[in-house]
Order: C-alpha cells, then structure tokens, then sequence
C-alpha cells in the first residue's frame, strides 16, 4: 500500500466527524477528505477492495464534493454530499440497505440515485436498514423491514428508498436506527417508535412490533430533542438536558443501575445533574457527552468498549478519563468499540480492536481511551496518511500515521 505525502504548505487539517459500525470507523476531515479503517470484507471501507485497514486510509476515488456527513450501518457506509444534493452508499447490500434498486455489495461509493435532489438534514443507518430525514421534515427508509423498522405498514424489504407516509403532517427533526426497530423526535419535541419491540425498545409499555410510527407518550412534560439507538434499545434526551434510556438491559446498557428491561423511558438519575449534549448506541453499551465535554460510558463491556480501564459490565453512568482531561466535542459507538472526537481535534479509540477498527495499527483490544495518530493534533508518527490508491492526493493532513506493515 503506497502512502502520500502532504503539500509542503498545505494547511493542517483536522477531523469534523467520525461514525463507528459494527466492526469498522469512519471520519471526515476539512478539504473533503474522507477515511476509513478496520474490517472491509463487505466493502464497508469504500477502497474497492475486500482488505482490512489497521490505519485510517484515505478514499482517494471519492472526489464527491462537499461531503458534510458520514455515517456507518453495521456493514455499510453512507455519505452526503451537500453541494450534490447527493446520498452515496456501499458495503453490503443485502437486503436492499444501500438504496441501490438491489441487493449487491458495493465496494466503492456509488450514489443513492432515487434520494438525487433531497435537501438532507440527517441520515441514520441500523443494522440492515436505512433513513434519511429531509430539511422538509420528511423522512426516506429503505433495506431490512422484516420488523416493520421501515414505518411503511408492511413487513416488505424495500430496495429503494421510500418515503415514510405516516408522518405526512409531522415535521421530523431527527431520526436513530437500531438492529431491527427505529425512532425519532420531531420539532415539537415528540418521541415516535416503530419496528420491532420484544424489549420493550419502543417504549410503548409493551413488547409488540409496531409497522408504523407510533407516539412514545410516557413522558409527560419533556419536549425531547436528541434519540439514539442501540442494537436493542433506545436512548433520549428533552430539552432540559435530560437524559431517558428504555428497552434491553441484560448487560446494564440503560444505565439505572440494574439488569432489567424497561419498557418506557426513565430517567438515567445517576446523570440528573449533568446537561447531556450528545448520544450514542453500540450493541449492547451507551455513551452520553455533557455540556461540559464529560463523556460516560455504560453497558456491555466485554472489550473495554465502555472506556473505564476494565472489562466488567457496567449498570451505571462511569465517567471516561482522556490525557490533559480534554474535553470531548463527538462520540460514535460501534458495535464493540467507540471513537471520541477531542475539542482539541484529537481522535481517540477503544474497545474491540481484531479487525483493525482502532485505527491504532494493532490489532488488540483496549480498555482506555487511545490516541489514533494519524488522525489527530497531537499525533506523533510518520507524518504520511495511506492512500487507497497509489495516485497522488493534495492537501493531506501534515500529521499522519503508522503503514500497516510498521512495528507498532
């Protein structure tokens, strides 16, 4: 794998954003730059091949402009392109999730032909289904639908994209995507679910699937803002900076200090006095960032995916210690590992680490916070980034990181 240097003058450039999927990472840095790292089997990473990366790899046949947003599905990767008006996916395809009319993998972003045009204000990606908010409040599902996780009123796979017509008069503001079950918050602050329900993830009060979006109504006098979802349950936050959790809670993931499902949402108390910002849903674990740049961490720590320097699972909130006590401006939950974003645009790693999704250039797993070089300010390596391609690439970041072929 040929590595590129920077431009001599070229400005530093730092990470916007990073997404995590089941076993593989994302970022978007300033100057359109996009990489990816860990499994790529399914053409998740976007290189056209079916490599591993252990480093975060630039994709350098993707020369889309403007790309403002980059998100992971388990398998799969979508982007967007705000100067386009264009939605570009790959990985794999089964089950229609790319919104390519089939059910390929495809190893290298290709667009979303039937979103072409759509004024995006956010795109979520579970499991095996996809969908895409517009700045209209509308809402686009495509992929696995075996659940009802789409909201169309049928259990029908839906290869393309299809707009969600239960919510005609409802003005969404954000939507999350678990395994198999959805949600969403809208602009007056209501929560909606949908899809499959066994745990009680819907927080509808029971255990159904629900094929259409239906209205969480449990909690009374808080306008929410924010939603994520895990693999099986779901995460949300009102208006006042509270934080609620509902659904499976077999290894602690909703973070009230016991192992029970909870089928309406509650209040996380351990958190009532901090203001959370910022959410997000791994399989079976939960992080949740302050207002103050604190992260927590929760849930399912097999692979020290939780952050707190051990590997037992955790029923309740533990804060994350980071170097210098940096303050957290991003986090992105994997199925096994997260990434956090500093406010000083360092990137950081941990938990299950074996496909190379660290970013790290191992291939083990951490129970703290680590330093992913190529991607931060304070990196200290080689001062290349890799390339998926041997062509040249302009305006490369001048901190750079370790080919997979060195000592780490």
């Amino acid at each position: 794998m040929d590595s590129v240097m920077a431009a001599p003058d070229s400005p530093p450039q730092t990470v916007v954003l990073v997404s995590a999927g089941a076993s593989h990472s994302v970022a978007l840095l300033t100057g359109n730059v996009l990489c990816s790292w860990g499994r790529g089997e399914d053409g998740q990473l976007g290189h056209g091949d079916a490599e591993d990366r252990l480093v975060p790899t630039v994709l350098s046949g993707f020369d889309a402009p403007a790309i403002t947003s980059v998100i992971c599905g388990a398998d799969h990767t979508t982007a967007y392109s705000e100067d386009e008006l264009q939605v570009y996916s790959w990985g794999w395809g089964d089950f229609g999730r790319l919104g390519h009319g089939n059910s390929s993998d495809v190893f290298t972003p290709q667009p979303v032909k039937a979103l072409q045009g759509l004024k995006i204000k956010q795109i979520a990606c579970g499991d095996s289904h996809c969908l895409a908010v517009t700045m209209a409040g509308e809402v686009q599902s495509w992929g696995r639908n075996q659940n009802g996780q789409l909201g169309l009123g049928t259990t029908e796979d839906s290869l393309l994209p299809q707009k969600i017509q239960a919510f005609e008069s409802v003005c969404v503001k954000m939507i999350a995507a678990g395994a198999e079950h959805t949600a969403a918050v809208t602009e007056d602050g209501d929560l909606y679910g949908w899809g499959w329900g066994r745990y009680g993830n819907l927080g509808l009060g029971d255990r159904n699937d629900r094929l259409l979006p239906e209205k969480v109504s449990s909690v009374e006098g808080e306008k929410m803002v924010l939603v994520a979802c895990g693999w099986r349950h779901t995460i949300t936050v009102s208006d006042s900076g509270n934080l609620y959790t509902y659904g499976w809670s077999k290894y602690g993931q909703l973070g009230h200090g016991d192992f029970e499902d909870h089928l309406v949402p509650h209040k996380v108390e351990a958190l009532k006095d901090s203001t959370i910002s910022q959410i997000s849903g791994g399989w079976r674990h939960t992080m949740a960032l302050t207002s103050e740049g604190k992260l927590y961490g929760w849930g399912w720590n097999k692979f020290g995916q939780v952050g707190v320097g051990n590997n037992d699972d955790h029923s309740s909130p533990g804060q994350v210690s980071f170097p210098e006590d940096q303050k957290i401006s991003q986090v992105a939950c994997g199925w096994r590992h997260t990434l956090a974003l500093s406010e000083k645009k360092n990137v950081f790693s941990w938990g299950r680490g074996t496909s190379g999704q660290l970013g790290n250039g191992e291939i083990v797993d951490r129970n703290t916070p680590v330093l992913i070089d190529a991607l931060s300010s304070d990196g200290s390596a080689c001062k290349k980034l890799e390339s998926s391609t041997a062509a040249p690439f302009a305006g490369l970041p001048k901190f750079g990181c370790r080919r997979q072929n060195d000592t780490p």
